[in-house]
């Protein structure tokens, strides 16, 4: 079994609040490190990396600091579910819904991924083997199985997946016959015990996202910083609203997240301009850049604060975590 990384810890980093540099003052750290280095190198890979991870989860609760350690009110007795979904493939979803949910359970918060794309990238971007039949997230979709009886812990403490399974693709058709078929995974999930559900939706506006949205309180939009990436929003908000106006009243745009931001790139400016002077202060502040460590975390299973903290990539998820947050309690 793969060993859990706790990550309560209580010694405090000096830090830059806008996450742009990150400096490490405790000489206990840098010895730590060291330490760690050679266990992997000389002594025990395994032991070595397990050391080395937890640092890098260390310095992220230092990075965010305490403000969000206690839970809110809102949390005690209700899960928040957040849908992070576009029509389009290829924006982001899936590394918004991995990093981010790491990000909330480094902090102490009790996160749930549930992965209802059955390209399963959620899945194996915990390192995670892909689900068989109903005991993933399929069955939970159909409502044949307890979703806390297939839930996955991670090595992340605090972070549990329910993993996808090919058998998705085959969702849609079996729901489509039932007279219930857009409020299936809302009764699945309603008596989760969890801070924060986040679910990977896949491209398209099926039934399964209809579900998906129909379960949640909140979503979360990553649109990639390119023109075509831009043509599907305005269908995307219509789906929204006729959500609304139908099943789901609540359901509520916690953000506009901008991906894959390429700052040489003048069109990407464009779009981000573009983006920001129609939604405003819909839009996230926070601005995930183009990032070759991202893609190489997914590659070994692992969420990319884990992977390489000091990355560009990891340092914008922890802001967007921050501003995430910051959006929920005021």
């Amino acid at each position: 079994m793969t060993p859990r990384l706790g990550i309560s810890c209580s010694i405090q980093l000096s830090y830059d609040r806008d996450g742009s540099n990150l400096h490490k003052n405790h000489i206990f750290l840098k010895t730590f490190e060291e330490i760690c280095i050679r266990l992997k190198n000389n002594f025990s890979f395994l032991l070595g990396e397990l050391l080395i991870s937890w640092l890098r989860i260390f310095r992220f609760h230092s990075i965010i600091g305490d403000d969000f350690i206690k839970k809110p009110s809102w949390a005690l007795n209700m899960s928040h579910v957040i849908a992070v979904i576009n029509q389009k493939g290829g924006v982001g979803k899936t590394t918004t819904a991995v990093n981010l949910a790491t990000a909330l359970a480094a902090i102490g918060k009790n996160v749930l991924v549930l992965d209802l794309d059955p390209q399963g990238n959620a899945t194996t971007g915990f390192g995670i083997q892909k689900g068989r039949g109903l005991q993933s997230s399929y069955g939970v979709l159909l409502g044949l199985v307890d979703p806390k009886e297939v839930a996955q812990e991670t090595y992340v403490d605090g972070l549990s997946v329910i993993s996808s399974t090919i058998d998705l693709s085959a969702a849609e058709i079996e729901l489509f016959s039932q007279k219930d078929r857009d409020s299936k995974l809302k009764r699945s999930i309603a008596h989760l015990e969890y801070d924060y559900v986040l679910i990977d939706c896949p491209p398209g506006f099926g039934l399964i996202n209809i579900n998906a949205l129909n379960a949640s309180n909140k979503i979360i939009i990553p649109l990639q910083c390119e023109f075509y990436a831009l043509e599907g929003l305005a269908q995307l908000f219509n789906t929204i609203q006729s959500v609304r106006n139908t099943i789901n009243k609540d359901l509520i745009v916690s953000g506009i997240l901008l991906t894959m931001y390429d700052r040489r790139n003048s069109l990407s400016s464009v779009i981000a301009n573009d983006v920001r002077s129609h939604f405003g202060n819909l839009v996230f502040n926070t601005v995930i850049p183009r990032n070759v460590k991202i893609s190489e975390a997914s590659s070994y299973g692992k969420p990319i604060i884990l992977h390489d903290i000091k990355s560009m990539g990891a340092i914008s998820y922890i802001e967007l975590a921050r501003e995430f947050l910051n959006r929920e309690l005021a």
